[in-house]
């Protein structure tokens, strides 16, 4: 599988970044040749996406081509994260977890030798990659599907394409042995919430309750969608946006005031509830209910 990937991006100027990768990237289920060379991620770059993921105490890690296992072993050394990663060398599994022993965490965090296609990683805060461009995109529906919103994935080198970064950072990396830039892509998503269809729309305001239509329609984390008014019809809107479960849909003017309002809320399963505001004032309370 490795040897077809190598194909498909030869001529593209994307070897030298190929070889950064860790030997642990499986594409489709099929392991590769453990005599690929293996590459780390600059403890700069480790350092750098922990932070951005905002790692923390109670967070669980999961590592996906965890490599020498630096990065499970540096969130829970410096951040008191637990978990495990995830690596198809024996070699490198065997090596990261008596480092683990060895610095006085193997309690907290472990590695595994297994396919990480079949890997329930659905227990994770946080989830990082560093893997080949085509596994990062495969493994995307099963990042979507089976994380938590709100769910922090984080990738080093390699974006998510459609699925587009809510933080994108350049990283000195002078440390990094392949490529010519000594320098490095941190990736961050937030795993958004699935708000997509038809809602019962309330508004509350002065004691009374307007009831209406909204619909809803998702691209990852960004929303569109419209409002049935009365008199006004679909009222549409194109700006709206998840983090997580949180939401924010900009209404124009003319949807609920004579200015643009915005409705900040959060979602709950079938339910989304919020308050609408005005600049900074909250002016109403706002609730939907999925038909």
């Amino acid at each position: 599988m490795v040897e077809t990937l190598f194909r498909r991006i030869a001529g593209l100027a994307w070897v030298a970044a190929v070889l950064a990768c860790p030997c642990a990237a499986i594409a489709q289920g099929q392991e590769k040749d453990l005599d690929t060379p293996y590459v780390p991620t600059p403890q700069a770059v480790v350092d750098r996406m922990l932070a951005v993921a905002e790692v923390s105490a109670g967070d669980t890690v999961i590592d996906l081509g965890s490599g020498d296992g630096r990065i499970m072993i540096t969130a829970a050394q410096r951040h008191g994260a637990r978990g495990f990663g995830v690596e198809i060398d024996p070699r490198l599994v065997q090596h990261s977890n008596e480092t683990a022993r060895r610095l006085g965490v193997s309690d907290r965090v472990k590695f595994l030798r297994q396919d990480l296609f079949n890997t329930d990683f659905h227990e994770a805060n946080v989830l990082t990659l560093y893997l080949l461009p085509d596994v990062n995109i495969a493994l995307r529906p099963k990042i979507l599907a089976e994380l938590k919103p709100g769910t922090r994935v984080v990738s080093h080198d390699y974006d998510m394409r459609e699925w587009r970064p809510d933080v994108q950072e350049t990283v000195s990396a002078l440390d990094k042995t392949v490529g010519v830039r000594k320098e490095s892509m941190v990736y961050l998503w937030i795993v958004p919430a699935r708000v997509e269809g038809d809602w019962t729309f309330e508004l509350s305001s002065g004691g009374k309750t307007r009831r209406t239509r909204l619909v809803l329609q998702q691209r990852f984390q960004f929303v569109s969608g419209s409002v049935e008014l009365p008199g006004q019809g679909d009222v549409p809107f194109s700006s709206g946006r998840l983090r997580g479960n949180e939401v924010r849909l900009v209404l124009p003017p003319g949807a609920l005031d004579r200015g643009p309002v915005e409705l900040v809320g959060r979602v709950s399963g079938d339910s989304l509830n919020g308050t609408v505001r005005r600049g900074e004032r909250e002016v109403a309370n706002w609730s939907a209910r999925r038909k």
